[in-house]
């Protein structure tokens, strides 16, 4: 059955608010969808607008187009913007020619009928992870090509971490993790932060604890479900983690590690930048899983896809501008630029080579899951906002996790 035009939109606005892992900033509504063939002109949107023409971004795109022989032209929009209008184009007869996408828009837009097979259009696909292009495969299909993917890991602060007399490399599972905290605490210094906001951000968060324990987004109320969602209750009650998780984004969850009196800091790879900045020794560690290895962390990044068109003469040079945006040299550029992790062996080694410090997130990355994975699609959005709302409701005392959890597996049914 497919999704109402509701429904999709709906499912659109639930996954946009991951806007903020690329720093997306507001849309712009300039630009049409329409592509004038006969001018050689070729519409591209994507969700960079924090990106102007003369950026190199910009300055990517345009010379892609150039290359492919035609002139491209960019639209920027924020997230969950673009997504809503390229249904709209799409049922209007008028989607962009390529078009760049949060990865768990993809099975919102293949639901849709929106999107080509990247099979039926010829781009080749086989060197990318498949756990990166899994965000943007439904039935074994992939719909696109991912430009790079991002995902969660464990800041430190050595200094904390020294003064509680904790090695970093003595923490492997959950018993270990928490057991840090405690003797952090008892050293005057405060344990770890993290975003439990009722928002996608808080879902993103809870995903590695979540399937760290084992647990499945078809199950929410699983014993391994409970068992994660007791483990931040545990850490807040005991004042291992701030009350405040329940209010923090990611971004506030970062300044308070930020601070320096935090000995962990649950967060992302586009946070490098300011880690840099933040005036202390830090590290980075993988999420440990609930018995130990590394849990599974949820995949960002976005997707470049070909929209279904009327004329299908114009896939040819709209293949030509994404094997042009996603080949190994402007990967590497773009994904420097975004604060990414490539999708291919190949670029990663090159990411390393030049920074040491991004070889826990090709490790952390090479964990990772789409959060669309699995066979959910476009149903991921009706069990996120029930699991975070579980996290809320456990989190501030109303509900106990399990009580908590099997709410929200009643209300995903539902959906």
């Amino acid at each position: 059955m497919i999704p109402t035009r509701r429904t999709l939109l709906a499912a659109l606005a639930a996954v946009g608010t991951l806007a903020s892992l690329t720093a997306c900033g507001g849309g712009s509504d300039d630009g049409s969808g329409s592509s004038d063939a006969s001018g050689g002109t070729y519409t591209f949107w994507d969700p960079y607008p924090q990106f102007d023409a003369s950026s190199p971004w910009g300055k990517l795109v345009t010379d892609c187009g150039t290359k492919a022989g035609v002139t491209v032209k960019r639209t920027a929009y924020d997230t969950t913007d673009l997504g809503n209008k390229a249904l709209l184009a799409a049922q209007q007869g008028n989607a962009p020619d390529v078009m760049l996408v949060d990865n768990p828009v993809v099975s919102t837009l293949v639901e849709a009928g929106i999107l080509n097979k990247t099979s039926d259009l010829g781009l080749d696909t086989k060197a990318i992870q498949k756990n990166i292009i899994g965000a943007g495969t439904i039935d074994d299909a992939a719909y696109g090509v991912p430009i790079g993917a991002n995902t969660l890991a464990l800041y430190y602060n050595k200094k904390v971490l020294s003064a509680a007399g904790v090695d970093p490399a003595s923490i492997k599972d959950w018993t270990s993790l928490t057991a840090a905290l405690q003797k952090v605490k008892a050293a005057g210094k405060k344990g770890i932060t993290f975003s439990a906001i009722n928002t996608e951000e808080g879902s993103f968060q809870f995903l590695p604890w979540f399937w760290g324990a084992g647990g499945d987004l078809k199950k929410l109320d699983s014993d391994k479900g409970v068992a994660a969602l007791t483990l931040w209750k545990q850490w807040v009650d005991g004042g291992l983690a701030p009350k405040d998780v329940l209010q923090n984004t990611q971004t506030t969850s970062w300044q308070e590690f930020a601070t320096g009196d935090y000995a962990f800091g649950e967060n992302g790879t586009w946070q490098l930048g300011n880690a840099e900045k933040a005036g202390f020794d830090y590290g980075v560690l993988n999420i440990p899983a609930k018995d130990g290895g590394s849990a599974p962390v949820p995949t960002g990044g976005e997707f470049v896809t070909v929209p279904v068109q009327k004329d299908t003469a114009r896939y040819d040079v709209s293949k030509k501008i994404v094997e042009c945006l996603t080949n190994d040299t402007n990967l590497l550029a773009t994904d420097t630029t975004l604060t990414y992790i490539a999708p291919t062996a190949a670029v990663q080694a090159k990411q390393v080579a030049a920074n040491a410090k991004l070889g826990p997130w090709v490790d952390a990355v090479a964990a990772a899951r789409g959060r669309t994975s699995g066979g959910l699609g476009s149903k991921y959005p009706t069990i996120s906002q029930p699991m975070w709302t579980a996290v809320q409701s456990a989190l501030s005392g109303g509900k106990s996790p399990q009580d908590a959890l099997a709410t929200a597996q009643s209300s995903a049914e539902k959906g």
